[in-house]
């Protein structure tokens, strides 16, 4: 059975690049989602976002895994060309996995150019101070790089949990945020920032802070796709689910399950075997 992906009802618009980003500082608001694979992509892009981010938290979001360590760079090849196929006019990007970023700089020149092969645009690298010559070697590679500060999920073992980031941390992370941009990024992701902080942050950098539950005083906003959309059992609070397909699946499911099981059950004890012609012509769905 051949299906259609989605029916062609939504109007072109100009792809969004990393000088688009760039430019919407102080301008207007970014709007950014995840997407793992193409249906999750295409509905993004059809919703209209800025940019599309396929991040490691496939792994704690899809996979099942508990969090994003257990993610490898094969994962993240794999679900950035399925993003990639929807062909969105967002920018897309794709996370740096655990410890990759870490590692020599050609070994992660080589990393980072897997990623853009597989259709990513640009790369997220979790980091700050301690990267900034990975990230400044990979701008000049030529892959853009979009930083990360504050809470970095890729850390959680060492953080021993996930936690918000403020006064304590203020100049730690403001730090690392101008290292970043120093050496090229484009934007910054800014994740659990305290209130004060994030504002302090955005006032500081000439590029976009991009934030995830940290507040408005950003330069725009990331959520999971999965949280917007009610499709996890447990989102985070700063995520506030704008429907709830998860009880409408179930349902869906549950009422087709039931019209099955009322069909009548008219079957013969044993099936006529099954004429050659009806064999030749077949056709698997």
């Amino acid at each position: 059975m051949v299906r259609t992906f989605f029916p062609t009802c939504v109007t072109m618009r100009t792809n969004v690049t990393t000088k688009t980003i760039r430019q919407a500082k102080g301008v207007r608001q970014i709007a950014c989602l995840t997407a793992y694979d193409a249906l999750t992509a295409r509905l993004a892009d059809m919703g209209g976002v800025d940019l599309i981010l396929v991040g490691d938290s496939v792994g704690n979001t899809v996979l099942g895994f508990e969090s994003s360590v257990h993610v490898t760079l094969e994962m993240m090849e794999h679900h950035t060309a399925a993003a990639a196929r929807a062909r969105p006019a967002a920018l897309l990007v794709a996370d740096v996995p655990f410890c990759v970023a870490h590692e020599d700089v050609p070994s992660v020149l080589r990393s980072c150019a897997r990623l853009i092969r597989a259709g990513a645009r640009a790369v997220k690298v979790e980091g700050g101070v301690k990267l900034a010559p990975v990230v400044g070697a990979l701008v000049e590679a030529g892959i853009p790089v979009c930083g990360h500060v504050g809470l970095q999920p890729q850390q959680v073992h060492r953080l021993g949990g996930y936690r918000k980031f403020g006064d304590a941390e203020a100049e730690s992370v403001l730090a690392d945020a101008r290292a970043m941009e120093a050496a090229g990024a484009f934007a910054i992701v800014g994740e659990m920032l305290g209130k004060g902080l994030a504002a302090r942050l955005r006032d500081a950098l000439s590029v976009p802070l991009i934030g995830i539950g940290s507040g408005v005083d950003c330069d725009g906003q990331v959520l999971v796709i999965h949280d917007l959309l009610g499709l996890t059992e447990t989102p985070p609070p700063f995520a506030k689910p704008r429907v709830d397909l998860a009880a409408s699946a179930v349902g869906a499911i549950a009422g087709w399950v039931a019209d099955v099981r009322a069909l009548p059950n008219s079957a013969p004890t044993s099936s006529p075997a099954t004429p050659k012609a009806e064999i030749s012509t077949h056709i698997p769905l």
